[in-house]
């Protein structure tokens, strides 16, 4: 079971490739920058068993997202599972921001989607999976995060496009949304406002707590099992019951 995360060297991406380095298993670590990460990334997972690789590209344009899947594909002739965790993190309001910057995050956050798919789809077989990392930001104004929000709620709808097209060919596509989590990410959306922004989440959380890893990569698992073979072009909030109301 060959498996592709992107944004795979950090974070919620790393997290995901944790839980499926078993013996042997090959797993592709892409990443935009920060070789040093994604060397401790592979060392770690090859430490656990897996076969791992990181392959350094930008997969929010189609050229790079074709060159990633021609590298991948140099190791493996199928991907059972991708998971799209990369993100470009763009601060501030709408009204002033850059409009370039705005609009390659957009594309990163969202239309990439549909890039690595489709470059993607040779190595896709029967049974493979994608899974496409969302925020509760793709459906509520979070300050700040429209960058992110929007482009996320961009390849939200995207997924749902891509399900008729998909489910003929025995490939299916979900989205998650995991609550707040203690990530690079997110510490460069907040800055030095982070540890409050956390410990006010935690507090205000039904739960009593926010989430930890361990709580969506077993769900990211099972929706890459047979077993939820008919679990299609949805979007699932793992939050511990936020922002319900």
């Amino acid at each position: 079971m060959s498996i592709l995360i992107t944004g795979g060297t950090k974070g919620i991406g790393l997290a995901v490739a944790r839980r499926f380095a078993t013996s042997g298993r090959p797993i592709f670590l892409n990443y935009l920058r920060d070789d040093k990460a994604a060397h401790a990334a592979v060392a770690e997972l090859r430490t656990a068993g897996a076969a791992a690789f990181a392959i350094r590209g930008d997969v929010g344009t189609p050229a790079g997202a074709k060159a990633l899947i021609d590298q991948v594909s140099r190791e493996t002739s199928e991907l059972r599972l991708i998971v799209h965790c990369a993100v470009r993190v763009l601060v501030g309001p709408i009204l002033t921001a850059d409009p370039t910057a705005f609009a390659e995050a957009i594309t990163l956050n969202g239309t990439s989607l549909v890039f690595l798919i489709q470059a993607a789809r040779p190595l896709l077989a029967r049974g493979s999976s994608v899974v496409f990392l969302s925020s509760r930001g793709s459906r509520q104004v979070v300050p700040n995060y429209a960058a992110i929000g929007a482009g996320k709620a961009l390849a939200e709808a995207l997924v749902r496009y891509l399900v008729p097209e998909l489910a003929p060919l025995g490939v299916r596509i979900n989205c998650i949304a995991p609550g707040t989590l203690d990530t690079e990410a997110v510490r460069n959306l907040f800055g030095k406002e982070t540890d409050a922004f956390l410990a006010q989440e935690a507090a205000g959380n039904p739960s009593g707590r926010n989430i930890a890893h361990d709580d969506y990569v077993g769900l990211i698992e099972f929706l890459a099992s047979p077993e939820a073979q008919m679990i299609q072009g949805q979007v699932i909030f793992i939050n511990g019951g936020q922002y319900i109301i």
